[in-house]
Order: structure tokens, then sequence, then C-alpha cells
């Protein structure tokens, strides 16, 4: 995309944050690879800025098996140890035990449900929430509906998933579309 496309403000000038808005944020994601590395990223962003994390990503696709599920799920206290002394994520011990917690319970969705991807569909019944908002200042940081999927994921065992980071998570996959109504993208996603 060009430069003098209209973005959402809070991407400024930043290239990673503009590469990020330009082609991933908004947009519906089905992989559950994918969807289990947003629901970590967004946890882990609890207290940071969005940008701290998005320059992380990959040190955190290195630690976490690129999202493997099945693979982080057998994470033991080595595996906590070695994360804890890896300057390439947040190591934060309650964030680094959440995520392999998530993962376990990644594994009981996907049987009980066939996938993450169905599972956390299911909240907007497969169908992205398209909203309309002219402002930063108009877009909430939860919602009725964030704080059912919090809820929810909470109940099944996941933690770092409030009701703010469930709504983030929505945005980044595409479950909302919060992209302004100025911006260039608002009416590509969804």
């Amino acid at each position: 995309m060009t430069e003098t496309l209209c973005r959402c403000p809070w991407c400024g000038d930043d290239p990673l944050y503009r590469e990020y808005h330009d082609n991933e944020w908004g947009v519906p994601l089905h992989d559950d690879l994918r969807l289990f590395e947003m629901l970590t990223l967004e946890g882990a962003q609890a207290g940071l800025s969005w940008l701290t994390i998005l320059r992380k990503r990959e040190g955190y696709r290195r630690a976490f098996a690129g999202f493997d599920p099945g693979k982080v799920a057998l994470f033991g206290d080595d595996d906590s140890a070695r994360l804890l002394a890896d300057p390439g994520i947040v190591r934060n011990r309650l964030k680094i035990a959440s995520t392999i917690t998530n993962a376990r319970e990644v594994l009981e969705v996907q049987a009980r449900y066939g996938s993450l991807d169905r599972y956390l569909w299911s909240f907007v019944d497969g169908t992205p929430v398209r909203n309309n908002w002219s402002t930063m200042g108009e877009v909430p940081a939860s919602t009725k509906l964030s704080d059912t999927m919090s809820s929810e994921l909470k109940r099944l065992g996941f933690r770092f998933v409030g009701s703010t980071i469930c709504y983030a998570f929505m945005q980044a996959t595409g479950m909302v579309n919060d992209h302004l109504t100025l911006c260039a993208w608002h009416d590509r996603c969804g």
C-alpha cells in the first residue's frame, strides 16, 4: 500500500506497526496455530505496548515451538526455566505459565469442539462484527461480547484472558472490524 493511504492513527509511522495494521489487524484469521499465537501475544501484552510484543514476536515463535499447542502443552519445569532466561520474550513467570496452561486448554477445546477456530468464532456466530467508528475515542476497550468470551475461556481454564485482552484479540483476528471509517482498510476487512 502507498504511504498516502489513510490508516488508523494507532499505528503511527513505525514500519512494523504499519505492516501489522495493513496486513494482519482486522483480517479474519481461522488457523488454530495462529489463533493460539495471537491469544498468547495479546496476553503477553498486558501492561506493555503492542509494539513491544510485535518486536518480540519472532522470539515468541522460536521459544514456544511455533505455537504448536501439542508441543507447548508438554513443556515442563526445565522449559519454564529456559523461557524465564530468554530475552526474546517477556520474561514474566505468570505469563509463561499461562501460555503452557493455555496450550493444554487449546488441546481440550480442539478435542471437544473440533478446532480452536470453530470454538472462538462461535462467539461472533462465524461472522465478523463490523463497527463504524469515526474516532479512536469511540472504540471500546471491551464489550459484552468480550466479557462473554473472557468468562467462557476462564471457565475452561484459560489464563490471561480478561475482557480487554479478549477484545484486543477479537480485533486482531478479525472477529471485530474496528478499523476507523476513515481508514483505507475499513472496507477491506471483514
